[in-house]
């Protein structure tokens, strides 16, 4: 018949069975019997104070107040695991429904749980499979990491992959690539491996490595990339510098963006401040307000810069405007160029130009043409269909109307 055995306060006691529940003291140490000792309790454990089991360790539920639980092996319980005033500490593989720890959880091995809950700090060792997990302080995994909800007040750091669906974590974040669905930062987080996530939403800085895929970005301060990024729009209250390939629908950037490669984007570009692209930009529409660099540029609608274009093959668009004292270097090729006042350009192909006051260019190839006042083409003025020019214009050479204009590079 099922009963209950006590265990008195400091006392050691070896222990292998026990039908029915285990009540234990403070400072009590508990040896297990067998080849590899255990206590199996087909009941529950209950203990006040420090406890140390020297052995491993099974029991229907298992309660803990006002000390420490140290389980020198495995601990596997079928029901829940609650430590109050206390911390638990399990140097092999804890396996429950649910964990609920007031201070402090250790788990040397691998962690099987449904809910964890830690009011300090959670480390495991080994692999931990949980559904979710809240964490007052800091969790730390060492093996692989699956869990359907993680929500830490401190940091996290994983050192495998992780494979998590939503993460909440108020201070920083450290894992080693995987797949997270919604990832939720208030301080920074950090992918050292290839990452795919469904979105990211951090208040400070962003560092991601190698191939990376998901949906959208939003981030408060700087976003880096050491290698490749597919995204669906990301808006970045700093800086963005990816060093390889950029593939998305659209970035919104407050300050600069670097990519080393290309950037190809489905919708809109805009940025407050400078980007330069190793190789070729594509977009809807560009908006800069400072300076664009790139190899090659072409947007399906617009290009807007205030400061300066910098490009080897040209830019390439429907409509083209470049801001008040801008400089382009390379050629323009639009539908339709607004060249602004004092800017500078040098080749321009397009059906209409407009050139604002005191605007420089080389040399001028459209269908229709406008010139005002003070500007200067150093080179030559090709037109189809007509020329407006206004007083103390300089030409190098004299316009003329021609049936066709040259060719336009690709």
């Amino acid at each position: 018949m099922a009963g209950t055995v006590k265990v008195p306060s400091e006392s050691i006691t070896t222990l292998g069975f026990v039908d029915g529940d285990l009540i234990v003291g403070s400072d009590v140490t508990l040896k297990g019997e067998g080849v590899s000792p255990k206590v199996n309790v087909s009941g529950r454990i209950e203990c006040t104070g420090d406890c140390t089991f020297e052995c491993n360790v099974s029991a229907v539920d298992l309660e803990g107040e006002h000390g420490d639980l140290i389980v020198q092996g495995d601990l596997e319980v079928k029901g829940d695991v609650e430590i109050r005033h206390g911390r638990l500490n399990v140097e092999g593989t804890l396996n429950a429904k649910n964990v609920d720890v007031d201070k402090s959880l250790v788990v040397g091995k691998d962690l099987d749980a449904e809910d964890v809950d830690v009011g300090g700090s959670l480390e495991v060792t080994g692999n931990t499979q949980v559904k979710t997990i809240d964490v007052g302080g800091r969790f730390k995994g060492v093996g692989e990491v699956k869990a359907e909800d993680i929500d830490v007040g401190g940091s996290v750091t994983i050192e495998s992959e992780a494979e998590i669906e939503e993460i909440n974590v108020g201070g920083a974040v450290t894992l080693y690539g995987g797949h997270v669905g919604e990832i939720d930062v208030g301080g920074s987080f950090e992918s050292k491996r290839s990452l795919e996530f469904d979105s990211i939403d951090v208040g400070g800085a962003v560092k991601l490595a190698d191939k990376n895929k998901g949906g959208n970005i939003d981030v408060g301060g700087s976003c880096k990339v050491d290698g490749d990024l597919k995204f669906g729009n990301i808006d970045v209250g700093g800086i963005i510098d990816i060093s390889g390939l950029a593939e998305g629908e659209s970035l919104d950037v407050g300050g600069k963006v670097h990519v080393g490669a290309s950037m190809q984007l489905s919708g809109e570009l805009d940025v407050g401040g400078k980007i330069e692209v190793g190789d070729a930009l594509a977009a809807q529409t560009i908006d800069i307000g400072g300076s664009l660099k790139a190899h090659v540029v072409t947007a399906r609608d617009k290009v807007s810069v205030g400061g300066s274009i910098n490009t080897v093959v040209g830019v390439n668009a429907s409509f083209i405007e470049i801001g008040r004292r801008g400089k382009v270097t390379g050629p323009v090729r639009a539908n339709e160029v607004l060249i602004g006042e004092r800017a500078r350009v040098e080749d321009v192909y397009s059906d209409e130009i407009t050139m604002a006051e005191e605007a420089q260019a080389r040399n001028l190839y459209g269908q229709r043409i406008r010139v005002e006042s003070g500007c200067r083409i150093e080179g030559e003025v090709r037109f189809t269909q007509s020329l407006e020019s206004e007083k103390g214009v300089f030409y190098a050479k004299p316009p003329v109307r021609v049936d066709k204009l040259p060719q336009q590079l690709s």
